[in-house]
């Protein structure tokens, strides 16, 4: 790798040099995200997943950089154009837009107007122009052919020739784009035959401001507004300013071949120049939008994906609705279905005591601890209904988000599990078990179904997947994996495993029974000693041969634990979890080339928590009982919620209604906050107080700060 790429990309991402080329190395070796971020801290330098992700990014663009600047040079070499001037400057860039701009004089092109003007010999003419040595125009005389017909066509091609250097001269274009960088203002008109349709769009009806300043979110609603056929969307600068800077470059007189080459001036900037780097910063700023919007999403995910688990406990998931019904399921502790029916307590059938009956039979008969509500149409009144039940026992209940359970019920991942039942049956056992382990069951759901986003349908599909993909996989790594217990699903996002070796594995336990060690998936095929490496701090084995198989300390290191086990006078056994041994560990006796403190540290914390699952504990919100649907609401009324999707303007909050309120940013907190991720999570627990409400529109403005005050 090239030393100048570390040095840029050190200093793009704040780090060190040598954090940059030891990671670059081990993503050369086929480290992955979690691996390296959890099992490589020193060589490293302890870099989070993020910065990893980063500079994993960095290196697939670097590539594609450096496969870019050879394809350039070979092309122009080929052209036998290639200087050792050009040749140097190319080698020594690292800006993508710098690298494009030396190469379009060379890029194969149509047969323009600047080309025909070659053909008929006007290219010396249009030397003599530019260079400006003289005030009056060459000798017209002896540009004449027998396809040339008068002067002004010896002018008119020697100007399209001028106007072809200029516009694609790299100081020229390097110029507008500096304009555009420090002073560039999207701007945003309606569409006056639209005017009515675009409503939703009413903000940006005539709206304008500088670019650099423009939140992603505003980014993102125009361009859709745009793509809609709503509005026109338009990147601009102070035109006089930049043409002022052009002739600045390439004005070197005041005679007549100057007026000329300030004539092509204007030509190139208007019709090249300009349009081409308008569509780049349309691009930049649409890319970096994209980025906002994925990370916000991502974020999101990322604390769906590690709400509580309830655990290994039997559960009852009711979807509920009113016409229809609601589903009944039952599922025992592994989330195996074991009873499903429909119950109608509420409108039009009214069958409510008859349900109450049921209800309380199956909490009897399958020894259900929990019960799991849907939070679409009729929650509240289920939630209600059921907590009049009098049980035998104590059962909780708890509203459960219904997000994607449609899309992963008509899934062929829910068909393959449950190939007898329908959509219905799916969706409530979906909604049961997203109480028991969300993470086990939401990674069947593709991200954006489950509907935790910004623009989340306006950023480019591929960069979406990738990150949530991402996400994901830092989640599963980050909790650890139940090996003998898993579906494929979640098996699969396991560092080093993948769909095809997490299908062979699954199908090898069906066939050979449960892993009593982790060693054992070694006579898994096609499971080699790389995929061992890489996955095996991520599995776990509960009551298994090795104790240290249900700790997240790698294989690698545990002949280090037996030698830290012999000093202290004890085995393995009984130094996990025991505190008074763990303490006595002298860290600094165990440090050498391959083990740092920092893997020491993680050691010594599994050892003290073995088994531990990071994310918090579960908790019951209870709504007002007396706000059941929006008529309820009235300006004043302090309110329970939970925070339900957040974005750089602010935070969506169920109160138990169809409708969600919103938070906006500057109702969050009295103190200045940037970004509501600083101050809120998914799925926290807040007061609110309604501050304004919409009838016509159906929405709901919401405070938290004036809670507190």
């Amino acid at each position: 790798m090239n030393k100048k790429w570390i040095l840029l990309t050190a200093a793009e991402l704040g780090i060190k040099e040598w954090q940059v080329e030891n990671t670059w190395k081990l993503i050369q070796e086929g480290g992955t995200i979690p691996f390296i971020a959890r099992y490589r801290k020193e060589a490293t330098g302890s870099l989070d997943e993020v910065f990893i992700s980063q500079l994993f990014q960095k290196y697939d663009f670097i590539n594609e950089f450096e496969q870019r600047r050879n394809f350039i040079l070979t092309t122009i070499a080929q052209q036998n154009l290639l200087t050792n001037q050009l040749k140097e400057e190319i080698e020594q860039c690292f800006d993508i837009n710098r690298l494009e701009d030396l190469y379009l004089p060379y890029k194969p092109k149509r047969r323009n107007k600047a080309a025909i003007a070659r053909e008929l010999g006007l290219e010396p003419l249009a030397k003599l122009i530019f260079e400006q040595r003289s005030f009056d125009l060459p000798n017209l005389e002896n540009f004449f052919n027998d396809k040339i017909e008068n002067e002004q066509q010896i002018i008119e091609g020697a100007k399209h020739i001028i106007i072809e250097w200029i516009s694609e001269n790299s100081n020229a274009r390097e110029l507008v784009r500096q304009q555009f960088a420090k002073y560039a203002e999207i701007t945003s008109k309606v569409i006056k035959a639209k005017i009515t349709e675009a409503e939703k769009y009413k903000n940006y009806f005539d709206f304008k401001e500088r670019l650099q300043r423009c939140p992603s979110h505003r980014i993102l609603a125009m361009r859709r507004g745009e793509n809609e056929g709503f509005l026109r969307v338009s990147i601009v600068i102070d035109d006089n300013i930049a043409l002022e800077r052009l002739s600045h470059l390439f004005i070197k007189g005041k005679g007549k071949n100057s007026a000329i080459v300030n004539e092509c001036i204007r030509e190139a900037y208007f019709k090249h120049i300009l349009s081409s780097i308008e569509n780049e910063f349309s691009t930049l700023s649409k890319q970096a939008a994209d980025k906002e919007a994925i990370k916000v999403f991502s974020d999101n995910l990322k604390q769906l994906l590690l709400a509580p688990p309830i655990g290994e406990k039997r559960v009852m998931g009711i979807d509920p609705g009113f016409k229809t019904g609601c589903k009944v399921v039952c599922i025992d502790e592994q989330g195996t279905l074991l009873h499903n029916e429909t119950i109608y307590p509420h409108p039009p059938q009214n069958e409510y005591k008859l349900a109450e009956k049921k209800i309380a039979s199956l909490v009897s008969a399958y020894k259900i601890d929990y019960i799991a509500v849907g939070d679409g149409t009729a929650s509240r009144e289920t939630e209600a209904f059921l907590s009049k039940i009098q049980f035998t026992k104590t059962v909780k209940i708890f509203v459960v988000s219904e997000a994607g359970a449609s899309v992963y019920s008509a899934s062929d991942i829910a068909r393959k599990e449950f190939p007898q039942y329908d959509i219905t049956v799916r969706g409530a056992v979906s909604i049961a078990r997203r109480l028991q382990d969300p993470l086990a069951e939401l990674v069947k759901i593709d991200p954006k179904a489950i509907g935790v986003g910004q623009y989340q349908h306006d950023v480019e599909p591929k960069m979406l997947k990738a990150a949530l993909e991402e996400t994901v996989v830092e989640c599963v790594n980050r909790v650890g994996v139940k090996l003998n217990s898993c579906s494929e699903y979640l098996l699969k996002y396991v560092s080093g495993i993948g769909d095809k070796l997490a299908q062979t594995i699954v199908e090898y336990r069906k066939k050979n029974g449960r892993f009593n060690n982790l060693y054992d998936l070694l006579k898994v095929p096609r499971f080699g000693e790389n995929a061992f490496k890489l996955s095996a701090g991520f599995l776990r084995i509960e009551n298994g041969e090795n104790p240290l198989d249900n700790t997240g300390i790698h294989p690698e290191k545990y002949d280090l634990v037996r030698k830290i086990a012999n000093d202290l006078n004890t085995n393995v056994q009984n130094l996990i979890g025991n505190k008074e041994l763990i303490a006595k560990i002298v860290t600094t006796k165990y440090i050498n080339a391959d083990t740092g403190e920092e893997t020491l540290k993680d050691i010594i914390n599994d050892l003290l928590n073995p088994g531990y699952d990071m994310r918090f504990k579960v908790k019951i919100l209870e709504f007002d009982p007396m706000v059941k649907q929006f008529e309820d609401l009235k300006v004043g009324m302090i309110l329970n919620g939970i925070v339900t999707n957040i974005t750089n303007f602010g935070a969506f909050i169920n109160i138990g209604l169809k409708e969600s309120g919103l938070v906006h940013i500057s109702n969050i907190t009295h103190e200045f906050i940037k970004n509501p991720h600083e101050f809120l999570h998914i799925h926290q627990h807040v007061k609110v107080k309604v501050i304004d409400i919409d009838t016509g529109l159906r929405r709901i403005s919401l405070s938290i700060k004036d809670v507190e005050s």
